[in-house]
């Protein structure tokens, strides 16, 4: 492997670099939304994972892109990672994907051949991981590295799960542990302690795969999975979308360990920051530790999953079969002042 660092080649790294969801509103609010097409069954208007066309009366077609700047030092990580966070979009709504091309920027004048060689290697593993082909894509010249890709999924619709599902009296779980931009800031920083050195990575390359077996219970009711925005970010475009609010125990919502320190180090990525100023408003009164981990944004992050009462047993019973311990951290209630209650 080439002896390079690539996030000394970018002034943000993976999907920190997402412009904010306040920012986001402000770009498109004089764009008009809406369903005008025959077919589309989900576009931008509850800001979902993915967008789907119908094929026929049972199936669909599901169609999402996601692309960053590096995110670890690895070239061929990099390219695991990115590719990894862009197809968990289409297990998010239930689908299996069938094809993906690349999105490629890269620093001709910085970085060589050889080291972007590596980032589409990493990309190509992962595709032809989720059984699919890395089928072509773009690439230009650009000032920082950029990778991701534009996948194709397919979905029966009676198991599309979209983000306006959730209902009062689900109980809310999360497949992976939050803190992976609190460990990459420090990595980024040098400071990152050897116990942690490879957690963020290995989090970040577990695929989301499962999202579409949960898809198939009746007792799962909306799928998202937790990126840029941050945990609350996520939760909040669920509630909003389901006209309903959460309320969040934050003793029970699943984190990576030694985080304080990190916490203490102020190792705190910018996104989080940004990410409070765009919906704070919509969220009880945090601490300062509540919002640096509810917060943090988010890579190739966990499902956020709302699944009836009726529905637990079968639900536990999938995730342990795939080796995840899960625990509610939260509940979904009727429609309050505000979004998300934390205690």
């Amino acid at each position: 492997m080439v002896d390079i660092k690539l996030t000394e080649y970018s002034h943000g790294a993976g999907c920190g670099c997402k412009i904010s969801p306040a920012q986001l509103d402000n770009i498109l609010a004089g764009i008009k939304s809406g369903n005008k097409f025959t077919g589309l069954l989900v576009g931008n208007d509850h800001r979902d994972d993915a967008a789907v066309l119908a094929l026929d009366d049972q199936r669909a077609i599901i169609s999402t892109t996601d692309f960053f700047m590096p995110i670890v030092d690895d070239p061929f990580d990099f390219g695991r990672i990115a590719a990894t966070n862009a197809i968990s979009d289409i297990y998010a709504m239930g689908g299996k994907p069938l094809m993906a091309i690349a999105i490629f920027g890269w620093p001709v004048d910085k970085l060589s051949d050889e080291v972007a060689s590596h980032v589409i290697a990493g990309g190509r593993q992962v595709c032809t991981e989720a059984g699919i082909p890395l089928a072509g894509g773009h690439s230009i010249d650009s000032p920082e590295p950029i990778f991701g890709l534009a996948v194709t999924g397919i979905v029966d619709r009676d198991k599309l799960k979209t983000n306006d599902g959730a209902r009062v009296g689900d109980k809310l779980y999360l497949t992976k542990p939050l803190g992976i931009g609190i460990l990459t800031t420090a990595e980024k920083r040098k400071i990152l302690r050897d116990q942690e050195r490879g957690v963020a990575t290995r989090l970040m390359l577990q695929p989301n795969s499962i999202g579409a077996e949960l898809a198939a219970l009746p007792g799962v009711s909306a799928i998202t999975d937790v990126t840029g925005f941050g945990l609350l970010g996520h939760l909040a475009e669920v509630c909003a979308a389901s006209g309903v609010s959460a309320k969040i125990a934050f003793a029970k919502v699943p984190v990576i360990a030694g985080l304080d320190w990190y916490l203490g180090q102020g190792s705190t990525p910018g996104g989080t920051q940004k990410n409070f100023r765009s919906y704070g408003h919509q969220v009880s009164s945090l601490t300062p530790r509540q919002k640096s981990i509810l917060c943090d944004p988010q890579t190739s992050g966990g499902l956020l999953i709302s699944v009836a009462g009726h529905g637990e047993n079968d639900f536990l019973g999938l995730c342990r079969q795939h080796g995840l311990a899960l625990t509610s951290f939260g509940s979904i209630t009727t429609r309050g002042e505000k979004l998300i209650e934390v205690s």
